[in-house]
């Protein structure tokens, strides 16, 4: 099986997996600068970085490396004494470069208005890929989202069903209106997305939260949502916003912020619910 092929795949499946290549060897070694060893995220493997101790450290390095999205380098020295229980008497040294493979982020943008437009652009340009949902058809077409890779325009819930968040995903909710802002994220906070975001105030939120838990949903799932959605820095213009929603989903893609922080973090909030 090829290895890059084999990427291809999980990236097209929104999988996780990490990429081990031999980067330097010095001396005898049992394998050779750029072997390569694939690690799923089900703990399956293609290819080989020489076997033995050296690709059981690196499938063990490989879990930390998928978890935390972070690449790493390790070191083997293989001058080990024969009487080591797992030693390769090979004379040598290498170094295993270990990347994480991760699907190319998904945004999903629920309504087709004008923040949404620019939440569209910014978002293509930070390296996700978009799609388009509206009621309206009008609203979501490859003619008003050009960059989109996809739009999906008829009832919300023939809209859902179509559709299939993974962990790479991340949801804005920026609907014309309050009851398809509802239908949408009781919708979304079922999904496994990563990220779920909704245009509007902290109090829409609460009272949506109040609707939701009556209807038999969690706190645990309402706890995912971000709202009012997008990083405090003032932002007044469509264009502005739309940069302040990109700037927190970049933060949570690249680990630097809570995944879920409106309602968890706010005890006030809890015992309005």
């Amino acid at each position: 099986m090829d290895v890059f092929e084999e990427i291809a795949r999980l990236r097209k499946e929104g999988r996780k997996a990490a990429l081990a290549t031999i980067i330097n060897v010095q001396g005898s070694v049992p394998s050779y600068e750029t072997s390569k060893l694939l690690i799923r995220d089900d703990g399956s493997i293609v290819g080989t970085v020489g076997g033995g101790c050296v690709e059981a450290d690196v499938w063990s390095a490989a879990q930390d490396v998928m978890r935390e999205e972070k690449p790493r380098r390790l070191h083997f020295n293989l001058n080990e004494s024969p009487d080591a229980d797992q030693g390769l008497v090979c004379g040598g040294s290498l170094e295993i470069f270990i990347e994480p493979i991760l699907a190319t982020p998904t945004l999903y943008l629920f309504g087709g208005g004008h923040v949404s437009l620019s939440i569209s652009k910014v978002a293509t340009l930070a390296g996700f890929e978009t799609i388009i949902v509206d009621d309206r058809p009008g609203f979501a077409n490859k003619e008003r989202f050009p960059e989109a890779l996809e739009t999906h325009a008829g009832p919300w819930e023939e809209a859902f069903a179509a559709l299939r968040l993974n962990e790479f995903c991340y949801a804005v909710i920026a609907t014309r209106g309050h009851k398809a802002d509802l239908a949408c994220l009781r919708w979304a906070v079922t999904t496994p997305a990563r990220f779920i975001g909704m245009v509007g105030s902290k109090r829409k939120l609460i009272e949506f939260a109040k609707v939701l838990q009556s209807e038999g949903l969690s706190t645990d799932q309402l706890e995912r949502v971000h709202s009012p959605v997008g990083l405090d820095i003032g932002a007044l213009t469509p264009q502005e916003i739309a940069v302040s929603v990109v700037a927190e989903m970049i933060a949570v893609r690249r680990n630097r912020a809570p995944s879920a922080p409106s309602l968890a973090y706010h005890p006030k909030i809890h015992q309005t619910i």
